[in-house]
């Protein structure tokens, strides 16, 4: 047994070890908890702090954001799989990956970002895309560029916050649409936004807890 560790926690950390070398990313929470019988989020969460404390694991803000001190699986790419990073609240003036702005990495398949040189993800907030089959908390993953074409699924950022919708030039101006009937066209002026990336990808997390 790892000095310091109880039984379960060694059992857990055997288990966190196998997975990612296995898979080449780390399990979800939901998934810990099915391997050990843990019903709660928080039962598993109480064995993951104590890791984290006793110096086994490092955890972010998302659940497949663990990695397993002295190993390297947990965070370097596998074969087919790349780590992008999370954004969550865009503080004005400072690149969107940067630090401060970052809940976390999510795995996604490498093919998947293969021609995408800084690809993020973003969190989807609200159900003004649901047309467009993108749900409340799924995961868009992002191209950087600051052009698209019209009609493109894009992310642009509006203030500090970032929002995906199609857009649409005009004579007139730029539109942001929404793929929802209650939402009215967003117009935009171009000092007052810009065009962050192109939508390349989704993740869904069906349980609702994965991500």
């Amino acid at each position: 047994m790892t000095r310091g560790l109880t039984e379960k926690q060694q059992k857990i950390l055997a288990f966190l070890e196998e997975y990612v070398n296995e898979k080449g990313y780390p399990p979800s929470i939901r998934e810990i908890g099915t391997a050990f019988n843990i019903s709660s989020l928080r039962g598993v969460t109480v064995h993951l702090d104590a890791l984290e404390r006793k110096g086994m694991i490092k955890r972010a803000n998302t659940s497949r954001s663990i990695t397993i001190i002295g190993k390297t699986g947990a965070t370097a790419p596998s074969r087919y799989v790349a780590f992008v990073p999370l954004v969550g609240t865009i503080a004005a003036g400072v690149p969107i990956t940067a630090s401060q702005n970052l809940e976390g990495y999510v795995p996604v398949p490498k093919e998947l970002v293969r021609n995408a040189q800084g690809a993020f993800a973003l969190r989807v907030r609200g159900d003004s895309m649901i047309g467009a089959h993108i749900m409340p908390r799924d995961l868009v993953i992002i191209k950087p560029q600051t052009t698209a074409d019209n009609g493109d699924l894009v992310a642009v950022l509006l203030g500090d916050e970032a929002t995906v919708k199609h857009i649409q030039f005009t004579e007139d101006g730029v539109k942001l649409l929404a793929a929802n009937p209650a939402y009215e066209p967003i117009e935009i002026r171009r000092e007052d936004s810009r065009i962050i990336g192109k939508v390349i990808g989704l993740i869904r997390d069906y349980d609702g807890h994965g991500y």
